[in-house]
């Protein structure tokens, strides 16, 4: 069983660290002294070769200590790999400072930044390859039967349907599920080869056996009165408990908690954007970036004046009521793309394939994106960002927010003219439910590097688009 093979591979994880951190440190050592570009000689310009390795019954203790409040020596089966490169590279980073600081507090000032500058790099990349491997040898034994984690959901549920979805696709946690208590279900119902074996008192029965490593509560909404007493009895049996909560619309992808004086509180949604300091960085990136916008596509946009002009009758640019920021109305640039229309026959629906209203000009503008250009101006002027969920117009607002869950929650940040649905295919007449969906995870996990992740991608995905009619 897995917990039987944890502490093993824990002190597998110590002795390798302890390990690559010496080798790193020998190869640093012998790099910067030894080699024929070195410019100091131990024992003569710099201190000898036994102070310098002498002071590896400090560092490696370090880094072991550091590698193990960093949490990497937890288990991080379900964890992505990326996040623990970073905690390395942190761990990292805190121990180069912490080197440098005792050095200077025991006088050992000789000691080279120089060949610590070098140790840190070299012991980074290490390490990082050394986990790397381990992973992969780890997913490798998993894909061959072994060292798998033998799980049973406890009610059946949006919960254990989304629990079972990710088991089955990622192979490398080496997650087995054998199957699903449930009083409402029959027995024998399947979900992708995951049985309903039968009524949740059956745990009484299946704990004793002892053959389980986790216990998933994922029990629906209706049975939440049963909570605390499928907690208690599975606590007493010694297995792991994880309660997998069935709030799946209701809860943000991440949620957050509060500690209100020992009562955990849970935040429904965090929103990044809600921030002062990130709401002035990206009100500071979004003056800049649309300034430069206005001043590099200035020939596009006087061609697409131009054109719109000389090709159809009406006003140039089009102005249309959306709303943004705290459902409050604004008006939205465009260059105009088709023929000039009632009030009335504007509201009767969006642009579909093939759309008599469009004019030829305007239909090479729509597919090029060229029709959104003025809308800098609106990211000048502060009613919308360079990046966000677009905008919709007030009818549609109105009917989408009575049919699509969640709806609203992309009014507490600006719209804007691309954004994470954008990029990812969901524009012009498609699934609004899917836009929704990709709209919230860009307010729930937005950051600088997102929105600079999305600006990339509209370089390559946003400017021609086969869905922009």
């Amino acid at each position: 069983m897995i917990r039987d093979n944890q502490s093993y591979f824990n002190r597998l994880h110590i002795v390798m660290d302890g390990v690559v951190t010496g080798l790193s440190y020998a190869l640093a050592w012998a790099v910067w002294f030894l080699s024929p570009f070195s410019t100091t000689t131990p024992g003569l310009t710099a201190y000898p070769a036994r102070t310098y390795f002498s002071a590896l019954y400090f560092i490696i203790p370090l880094y072991l200590i550091l590698y193990a409040v960093f949490h990497l020596y937890d288990s991080r089966r379900v964890s992505r790999i990326r996040n623990e490169l970073l905690e390395i590279l942190r761990a990292n980073v805190i121990g180069a400072i912490g080197c440098i600081v005792v050095f200077f507090l025991t006088e050992m000032n000789d000691f080279s930044k120089g060949f610590l500058a070098l140790f840190f790099i070299v012991n980074t990349i290490a390490t990082c390859g050394a986990h790397y491997f381990m992973r992969w040898v780890l997913y490798r034994i998993r894909r061959s039967g072994r060292n798998l984690k033998h799980v049973l959901c406890i009610g059946y549920s949006r919960a254990a349907e989304a629990y079972i979805d990710r088991i089955l696709s990622n192979g490398q946690w080496g997650y087995v599920c054998h199957g699903i208590l449930d009083d409402h279900v029959p027995r024998g119902t399947v979900y992708k080869g995951v049985k309903v074996l039968g009524d949740i008192d059956n745990l009484q029965y299946i704990l004793p056996e002892n053959k389980l490593d986790e216990i998933a509560i994922t029990l629906p909404l209706s049975d939440y009165d049963r909570l605390e007493e499928l907690v208690a009895e599975c606590e007493k049996s010694g297995v792991h408990t994880k309660f997998i909560p069935d709030y799946v619309s209701l809860f943000p992808s991440k949620p957050y908690t509060e500690d209100l004086q020992g009562l955990t509180c849970i935040n429904i949604r965090y929103v990044p954007l809600t921030n002062s300091w990130n709401i002035f960085i990206k009100r500071v990136g979004d003056i800049i970036g649309s300034l430069l916008c206005i001043i590099v596509f200035s020939p596009i946009m006087l061609f697409a004046a131009v054109g719109t002009k000389l090709t159809s009758k009406g006003p140039i640019i089009y102005r249309q009521e959306r709303i943004g920021l705290h459902s409050r109305p604004f008006t939205m640039y465009k260059f105009r793309t088709m023929v000039v229309q009632s009030a009335e026959e504007e509201k009767k629906g969006w642009t579909t394939r093939n759309d008599s209203r469009v004019t030829k000009f305007g239909e090479f503008l729509r597919k090029h994106s060229i029709d959104e250009m003025p809308q800098f101006f609106n990211v000048l002027t502060g009613s919308m960002s360079l990046v966000g969920p677009r905008p919709e117009r007030p009818q549609f607002v109105e009917k989408f927010k009575e049919e699509i869950p969640r709806y609203m929650v992309k009014h507490q940040v600006r719209p804007g003219i691309t954004g994470w649905a954008q990029v990812n295919g969901y524009r012009g007449d498609t699934s609004i439910r899917k836009r929704i969906e990709y709209d919230l995870y860009y307010i729930e996990n937005w950051s600088v590097g997102f929105d600079f992740r999305i600006l990339f991608l509209t370089v390559f995905k946003g400017f021609t688009n086969k869905n922009a009619y």
